[in-house]
């Protein structure tokens, strides 16, 4: 009992100095990529320019003084799945700056990639910190701390502390859950959105009120949307994967591909709508809750210009790149099949990311919490078929393949 007593109460405060920092570096973090995306707005044509020669800097300050930071996501699996790995704390600055000037010069990425490194790099030096400064073994609970800075930064910048803490219990493991993380990963994930809510940060909320009548009818277009959701979010980390790990890719130096594939990138990016799918993709994601003109390719394109950015190296995450391609494609689809456009583009922002991610839950729950508590069954059924599609494959290539194949 003594010893239960006592990990609680070191969970307890592990989890809550953890939310408190990650928060306030998501708050930091998050103000910094909406100055970026307005002045990129604002000077497009100007910045759009210097794309190719910010990537270059960006690699060569990555490889003089980034100690290993270049790895990103990398250093967080390895982190929770080897011992003895230490993520660099410099990863945090390399990855909020070098995402900052990749949405400020008009590249196509997200940012929880970020908000993950961010938490997980906060945790492991806390973890670091009280093995060698308290004296106290604790390599055994690794992965769970490491799970409770992930949920922590998830939750800081997206405002789903429901879907932040199970994000991180599922994103380790695939297709296992590690409960005993629950716990501290929900206190952590809640700290983290308290912050973010004290600091005035917006998040993306929209209540669905508008539901397509139960008929055969409708139920049939229904399914037949989940398919295609799982295989837009199937396609996505499919061809994500492939670009990064093509041979020619591979081999290419990172300075001439980020180089000469950021000329093409900004290239195409001015010549396509001036912009449209540079940034986070936001601005598509309020066009498909606003009725506004939506084009049938809108997600096409988000999805090819998001795995160009990152396949040649520019930093920052996928996420909110997924949302705007399944919110998009479920606005399309939600206009071709006589169904509400609005609740079609919520089961596409959440099963596409289900598909890609490799994730049932944590999608679930952020449909629930961003969209409303009645949208609970369809998003179940969209999400179970998303994930069932998807496989083993991930936008996240650190994922360890535990489950039990049918």
């Amino acid at each position: 009992m003594k010893d239960r007593i006592i990990r609680a109460l070191f969970f307890s405060g592990f989890s809550i100095i953890t939310g408190l920092i990650v928060g306030i570096i998501d708050v930091f973090f998050s103000k910094g990529l909406i100055v970026a995306a307005n002045l990129r707005v604002e000077y497009f044509n100007k910045l759009i320019i210097c794309l190719p020669f910010v990537g270059v800097l960006m690699i060569f300050l990555y490889k003089k003084y980034g100690k290993g930071s270049l790895k990103g996501m990398g250093y967080v699996f390895e982190a929770a799945h080897m011992e003895n790995v230490i993520i660099p704390k410099r990863l945090i600055p390399f990855s909020i700056v070098s995402t900052w000037a990749t949405h400020l010069f008009g590249g196509s990425a997200g940012r929880e990639g970020v908000a993950v490194q961010i938490g997980a790099t906060v945790a492991n030096t806390i973890t670091i910190y009280v093995e060698r400064k308290i004296k106290l073994n604790i390599n055994d609970l690794k992965k769970i701390l490491i799970s409770t800075g992930i949920s922590a930064g998830f939750s800081g910048l997206f405002g789903t502390p429901f879907a932040a803490t199970i994000f991180s219990l599922e994103i380790l493991n695939m297709g296992v859950v590690e409960y005993k993380a629950l716990f501290p990963a929900f206190l952590a994930a809640y700290t983290a959105f308290g912050v973010s809510e004290y600091f005035e940060m917006k998040h993306f909320h929209f209540i669905i009120e508008e539901f397509p009548k139960s008929d055969m009818r409708n139920i049939t277009m229904f399914i037949m949307a989940s398919f295609i959701f799982a295989v837009a979010g199937y396609c996505f980390a499919f061809f994500l994967k492939k670009f990064k790990k093509n041979k020619y890719m591979v081999n290419l130096d990172p300075i001439k591909k980020i180089f000469f594939g950021g000329i093409i990138l900004a290239f195409l990016i001015w010549l396509v709508y001036g912009g449209r799918y540079s940034g986070l993709g936001t601005n598509l994601i309020d066009i498909a809750f606003s009725k506004e003109k939506l084009y049938s390719y809108d997600w096409i394109l988000k999805m090819f210009f998001t795995i160009f950015t990152l396949g040649i190296g520019f930093q920052g995450g996928e996420v909110t790149p997924i949302f705007a391609i399944g919110a998009c494609l479920g606005g399309i689809l939600g206009s071709w099949f006589g169904i509400p456009v609005e609740f079609l583009a919520a089961v596409g922002y959440c099963a596409v990311f289900a598909s890609s991610t490799n994730t049932f839950l944590a999608s679930f729950l952020i449909g629930i919490e961003i969209f409303g508590y009645n949208m609970a069954g369809y998003l179940f059924v969209a999400c179970a078929m998303a994930y069932l599609f998807s496989g083993e494959i991930s936008i996240y290539e650190g994922q360890k393949k535990e489950h039990l194949k049918i």
